[in-house]
């Protein structure tokens, strides 16, 4: 009787990640997942079938990769303060060292496409330099290089469907006329197992991709014909550069500007495969661009979509280690309290229902404006929406605030990723009394130096107005639905 295969996965909590892992699963391949939040991972179906451990790439590892046989590396620190790429590289040799001390036999990872020889992007020089850094040590490493890749949910998919559905003219840089090669979710996901499980085939760079050579302006083309639209328009402006792209696509798509500028930077550089050495080892791809877009389609309309781009932290609106001691510290509180004739529990449904199309309760059109500003920034602004309409676990997105706390009739907190000079939290906390229940609603800002604080007391009029009407909205609805939900 055969070994079983151990197999060590971090990004679980990413797009790759969350549907690998199920792949593997499903072929009796024990998995152990290297995460920093346990509770994110939590609603996952596969969630009882893996071995959990709480930790980072960047931090201790020897309990994580004990008795390890393949490491799975599917980290990506783009947008992860200033020093990002160089933070990557570093994670990644604390990870490889690690393994080599644990005695693990192989580590796969999966990469972005691009000739090393071309002028690269930050982004894809900052994917191989990862994995040369991966491969610098005796451990033998898969390096799987993808351009884009598309599925339902994927940054790629996501940023094309909504700029072909929502603008039917486009004003387009000269990157959409670049050449790439995108895959299919499924044929990356084949392509990783085969990588971990293969016997034969000898460790190296392996260039992944779809039967199909199209430039963007072509899959805009194609992806307009799988979804019935009419065919789409686009004005050539030579000028428009990758940082007002990234705007662009910030106000138009779910991918907020600064995780689409590192992306559309790396659509300048032509991303096809050059050899047959994956086809050769593992097989050619399954799936045309065309079916590829035609089930991602689908996905996305029948809202079956297990993992999305948006699943990993935004570390974007991250305030970075390098801020003055003088940037926190202060936290300035915004605090409501009201009792109401409705049990905890309901009470805690109708905070859990909140956002997307339900809304806010009070001052629509200001949620609205600030969502519209900060996409204009950078930011991701409302158009995210939610998960579920009625359910929330802890690491979905609302709007542009993630779940970080979500206790049935007693808690929930949003923290902030919206564009902002400081962090911020808004949480409900829900108490049972004799008639009903207690709650108190708080607003947290730790403010960014001194513009930081400019913006709290800048907007501090327009809390005046919303908070007030926010958890008496909450408290009035969950009153009225208390025993007609």
């Amino acid at each position: 009787m055969s070994k079983q295969l151990r197999v060590l996965m971090t990004g679980a909590t990413g797009y790759v990640g969350g549907r690998l892992v199920p792949e593997l699963l499903s072929r009796d391949i024990y998995v152990r997942c290297l995460v920093r939040t346990p509770a994110k991972i939590s609603v996952a179906p596969w969630r009882d079938s893996v071995e959990v451990v709480a930790g980072d790439v960047g931090g201790p590892l020897e309990a994580a990769l004990a008795d390890i046989d393949v490491a799975v590396y599917l980290v990506h620190g783009i947008g992860d303060g200033p020093d990002w790429a160089a933070k990557e590289t570093a994670d990644a040799e604390h990870f490889r060292v690690a393994c080599e001390a644990a005695g693990v036999g192989r580590i796969v990872y999966l990469g972005g496409m691009g000739d090393d020889s071309s002028n690269l992007s930050v982004h894809l020089r900052s994917r191989h330099a990862v994995g040369a850094v991966l491969a610098a040590g005796p451990i033998p490493v898969f390096e799987l290089r993808a351009a884009v890749i598309i599925g339902s949910g994927s940054a790629s998919f996501e940023m094309l469907r909504y700029l072909v559905e929502v603008l039917p003219v486009m004003v387009t840089p000269k990157w959409v006329r670049t050449k790439s090669q995108p895959i299919a979710i499924s044929d990356v996901l084949h392509y990783m197992v085969q990588a971990i499980t293969v016997k034969q085939a000898a460790a190296g760079i392996y260039e992944i991709g779809g039967p199909d050579v199209v430039s963007y302006a072509e899959l805009m083309g194609l992806y307009a014909e799988e979804a019935g639209l009419n065919k789409r328009r686009l004005i050539p402006i030579p000028v428009l550069t990758p940082r007002l792209s990234s705007h662009w696509v910030g106000i138009v798509t779910p991918v907020p500007a600064s995780l689409a500028q590192p992306l559309i930077e790396s659509l300048a550089n032509e991303v096809i495969v050059h050899d047959q050495k994956a086809t050769d080892a593992f097989g050619p791809p399954q799936r045309t661009l065309r079916e590829a877009i035609h089930l991602a389609l689908g996905r996305s309309q029948s809202d079956n979509v297990p993992t999305r781009f948006s699943d990993a932290d935004l570390q974007v609106f991250r305030a970075y280690v390098t801020d003055p001691r003088w940037a926190g510290g202060t936290e300035l509180t915004d605090r409501r309290e009201r009792d109401s004739t409705a049990s905890p529990q309901r009470v805690y449904e109708v905070i859990s229902g909140i956002g997307g199309a339900k809304g806010w309760y009070s001052g629509g059109w200001l949620w609205q404006l600030r969502g519209a500003i900060d996409r204009v920034w950078g930011g991701p602004g409302l158009r995210r929406g939610r998960r579920d309409p009625a359910v929330l676990h802890v690491g979905d997105f609302v709007d542009f605030w993630r779940v970080t706390e979500a206790e049935p009739a007693k808690k929930v907190v949003l923290h902030a990723e919206m564009r902002l000079p400081g962090d911020a939290w808004l949480e409900w906390e829900i108490a049972p009394t004799s008639s009903g229940s207690h709650v108190i609603q708080r607003a947290r800002y730790k403010p960014r130096g001194l513009f930081g604080r400019i913006y709290w007391y800048g907007v501090l009029p327009f809390h005046l107005f919303i908070f007030p009407g926010m958890l008496k909205g909450i408290v009035s609805d969950a009153e009225r639905t208390q025993n007609h939900p």
